[in-house]
């Protein structure tokens, strides 16, 4: 129900949605979401973006937040795939895809695994621009989109 995988190579979003939608036929609907590497962050040029993650840590985050995601909403299967190592502008970085029987559980469970994936997985990224080089730190922005998702 639940894939997480933290790899190098480029994925195809047409064969992992068709997987994801070949394991049950009560899926109504998925709902999916693929990031890619800009080449402009923060009005600077960017040529390319290193990412590096904890191997086993950053998988079992990455599946804890897809498990809360299956306990709120109704959902048939998550797939998840996040790239790591050198990336150029364009190159595909995140693939998320949520099955589920109706599309407002699809398209909130996506939200909230993006916006968790943000801020809760263990990525470290450092991008290559005209001066060097330069750590990316959580933005502000991304730490806010996570508290509409609490609990009260």
């Amino acid at each position: 129900m639940i894939s997480v995988i933290v790899q190098e190579a480029d994925f195809d979003i047409g064969i992992e949605s068709k997987k994801l939608a070949s394991t049950t036929n009560i899926i109504g609907a998925i709902s999916t979401f693929t990031g890619y590497v800009r080449n402009l962050n923060n009005q600077e040029t960017v040529s390319s973006l290193f990412l590096e993650h904890y191997p086993g840590m950053t998988e079992n985050q990455i599946f804890s937040i897809a498990d809360e995601a299956v306990k709120r909403w109704q959902l048939q299967g998550v797939t998840v795939i996040h790239r790591v190592g050198d990336l150029q502008p364009g190159d595909q970085i995140v693939f998320v895809a949520v099955a589920s029987q109706h599309r407002g559980d699809a398209f909130s469970a996506c939200e909230y695994i993006m916006d968790f994936l943000k801020t809760k997985a263990a990525f470290w990224k450092r991008e290559k621009i005209p001066d060097g080089s330069r750590w990316l730190e959580t933005r502000q922005a991304d730490v806010e989109a996570i508290a509409k998702w609490e609990i009260t």
